[in-house]
């Protein structure tokens, strides 16, 4: 799904119990930093509830500055941590998972998993990159990765996670834990899952495509095509696309929160999603600085249906999803969830306990977090996305623009984040997370999918996991987010 991310947190005592804070993740830019405004308080003992558009916080120290919460010696997994994330009732992951599954293109699985080497190895049989490439997959390479892996789903209680590096020498695909928690089922590498805000980038492809069809300019004004939106004659489209139109992200509105956590299974039309954002004050002008929100991006999905002529879903399908071959990548119109698919647990709730989330209806994220995948439609997305076969050698230029966020290293640009060298997004939804990246100075894809959005140590797992996998094999460019900070006062301040 930052400005500051917003986290679940105490509200105020009640009579007769508490209510812990909930919040719907919906984590796009930088899952583990923070974003698109702070915690909204709720009234007074009611939740308080927050949506988490992920992105950057202005507060958070510079990545370079962190220490991850897990560390990987060179020969095998460290100690698993103590602990668990609060409220996950734990069952998630056992102290020694074990990995499933890989993935052909086609989806099929592999009881053993599958990684093949690629390149040489030095005399002491160890690889090494440099020059911002990645290290050869030999076999001592990959068993660090599977320790890896292993050590943060262990640490972290993730149910079950899908890894899926690829390089031009070799790949690894590999599935570690469980898919269901109660039947105890094997994650497997084929299976469909909610992405989240990778969603985004799809949405903002389509919209660039209809600007290299001459129907859009990227500095219209919004107002050309969607009426009332306020400070709509001076908010262009480029700047809904890279997060920094000002408006207020209708996930922080507590009257949003509460009706989500009410009733997960609640359908929401764009419209009034927007009404949420649009009750509030701009939270700064029109291109001042970059704030991670929703708001855009349902905005775009309006500008996407109204030049179009078609449904944001039908619209993709035809000038995205198929152009790119992304046979199992759907845009859901209700809460269905094509089979197979992995079950996902959150603790986004109002008393802050686990449940299963898979069918809550993602209406309340729609152009912003919606979409379904799975790891081989993502890991060739993640390319196509980074390197724009889609659209004009012109405009795809545009889109990699990363402009500042309030972390080193990581910038926004169109719908996409550059963080650390690697180009992608990526996203979290009750249940869910997802990383779609790409690095094109080694032409490595690297996709994760896990049935968990519980952070640890106010982390996202999303986020251990790329760090973990990255320190080994690409350890000149190591995917990391500050980790989130959060209050319980909001506040304008933005990076």
């Amino acid at each position: 799904m930052t400005t500051k991310k917003r986290r679940p947190h105490s509200a105020a005592p009640r009579p007769g119990g508490r209510v812990t804070a909930a919040a719907l993740a919906l984590t796009g830019l930088l899952a583990g930093a923070g974003c698109s405004g702070d915690p909204q308080a709720a009234a007074p003992g009611g939740p308080v509830v927050t949506a988490v558009p992920a992105a950057v916080s202005p507060t958070a120290p510079s990545p370079t500055a962190v220490s991850p919460s897990v560390s990987y010696p060179a020969g095998s997994p460290g100690s698993p941590g103590s602990g668990s994330p609060s409220g996950t009732g734990s069952p998630g992951a056992t102290g020694s998972p074990s990995a499933t599954g890989s993935a052909s293109p086609s989806g099929s699985a592999s009881p053993s998993g599958s990684a093949s080497p690629s390149g040489s190895a030095g005399p002491s049989g160890s690889a090494s990159a440099s020059g911002g490439g990645v290290v050869a997959l030999t076999p001592d390479v990959t068993a660090k990765l599977d320790d890896a892996v292993k050590q943060v789903l262990s640490q972290a209680s993730v149910p079950g996670v899908i890894v899926g590096l690829t390089t031009p020498g070799g790949s690894y695909q590999r599935a570690f834990g469980v898919s269901d928690k109660v039947a105890g089922t094997p994650m497997v590498t084929g299976l469909n899952m909610r992405i989240g805000s990778v969603t985004k980038t799809f949405t903002v492809t389509g919209l660039l495509r209809l600007v290299d069809a001459g129907k859009a300019g990227l500095d219209d004004p919004v107002s050309a095509y969607v009426p009332d939106v306020p400070n709509g004659d001076a908010i262009t489209l480029r700047q809904l696309a890279g997060m920094r139109s000002g408006l207020f992200p209708y996930t922080s509105d507590p009257d949003f929160t509460q009706a989500v956590i009410g009733d997960p299974n609640r359908v929401f039309t764009p419209q009034q999603l927007l009404a949420y954002s649009f009750k509030h004050p701009a939270n700064f002008a029109p291109g001042a600085r970059f704030e991670y929100s929703n708001t855009n991006t349902v905005l775009l999905g309006l500008v996407v249906e109204k030049l179009s002529g078609q449904s944001l879903g039908d619209y993709l399908k035809q000038q995205v999803f198929d152009p790119a071959g992304l046979n199992r990548t759907v845009f859901p119109t209700d809460a269905s969830f094509p089979q197979p698919h992995a079950r996902g647990y959150t603790n986004q709730t109002p008393d802050g306990s686990v449940t299963d989330a898979t069918d809550w209806n993602p209406s309340w994220a729609w152009a912003a977090g919606a979409v379904i995948s799975d790891l081989s439609d993502l890991q060739a997305w993640a390319k196509e996305l980074a390197t724009g076969s889609l659209l004009s050698p012109a405009t795809q230029a545009e889109r990699l623009k990363s402009l500042p966020t309030s972390s080193a290293d990581i910038g926004y640009g169109l719908g996409v984040f550059s963080n650390h060298g690697w180009i992608g997004h990526n996203g979290s939804l009750p249940g869910y997370q997802s990383l779609t990246v790409y690095l094109p100075q080694a032409q490595a894809t690297l996709v994760v999918l896990l049935n968990t959005d519980i952070s640890y140590q106010g982390e996202e797992p999303s986020t251990l996991f790329g760090q973990a996998i990255t320190k080994i094999v690409s350890p000149g460019n190591v995917y990391s987010f500050p980790p989130a900070t959060a209050s319980n006062s909001p506040s304008p301040e933005v990076a």
